[in-house]
């Protein structure tokens, strides 16, 4: 995940947004469906194509349609088909979660393509991302958890809580159902971001390269 969708708004420290508040009113969100695929992918891209991790996990020859692809694959047809991308109504803002191992299997038609596609899309950048990715997962919580993989706000419509809006889904089941919920992220401003809903840093980590600094955050459900 980028610095794209960042808030710098969001004050550091546990101060925690409640963003299921009845009294207040927000954009419809909704889950996902195979006719979104295409937005999902034009909405991740505008918002992340200038992040720190587009930038060192994608070759330059191709990066936006590189980066489009993996949207496509990852975020829209993963998130369908497994009832776990929520964007909102018009999909300028979307979130793209992995569900806890063994609730909603992956197709195996999806699985093949994403195990097919994504070496081609890394491109030589193949290796380190592979490698950077198994660092990430030996660090993830050992518990089930939701895993969020995208996030992104079209510019034009920032600065309007679209964000927040599309997490709240998962956060709120993540409460009545006392789930985890865990990310990676590679910048401080998106740590920032997470720690308003919740998540705390549980592991510092680089990139098998040394380039990037990479935070693992967790969310623990807040008391019933």
């Amino acid at each position: 995940m980028s610095g794209s969708w960042s808030n710098a708004g969001v004050t550091q420290g546990p101060t925690i947004r409640r963003i299921d508040d009845p009294d207040e009113e927000g954009p419809d969100v909704r889950l996902a469906e195979t006719r979104d695929v295409p937005r999902i992918a034009a909405t991740l891209t505008v918002a992340l194509a200038d992040s720190r991790w587009t930038r060192w996990a994608l070759p330059d020859d191709g990066r936006m349609q590189r980066l489009t692809r993996l949207h496509e694959l990852d975020a829209g047809h993963r998130g369908v088909a497994t009832a776990s991308t929520w964007v909102t109504d018009d999909v300028d803002a979307v979130a793209a979660w992995e569900p806890p191992a063994g609730t909603a299997p992956l197709p195996a038609d999806v699985a093949e393509a994403l195990a097919r596609e994504l070496p081609h899309i890394t491109g030589n950048r193949a290796r380190v991302v592979a490698e950077t990715a198994a660092l990430v997962g030996a660090a993830r919580p050992a518990e089930p958890h939701w895993w969020l993989s995208h996030l992104g706000v079209r510019p034009s419509a920032r600065r309007r809580g679209l964000a927040a809006a599309v997490l709240a889904p998962v956060i709120v089941r993540s409460d009545t159902l006392q789930d985890l919920a865990a990310a990676a992220v590679y910048s401080w401003a998106n740590v920032r971001f997470l720690r308003g809903f919740g998540f705390d840093v549980t592991a510092e980590l680089r990139t098998s390269d040394d380039e990037l600094p990479v935070w693992v955050v967790t969310r623990r459900p807040l008391p019933r």
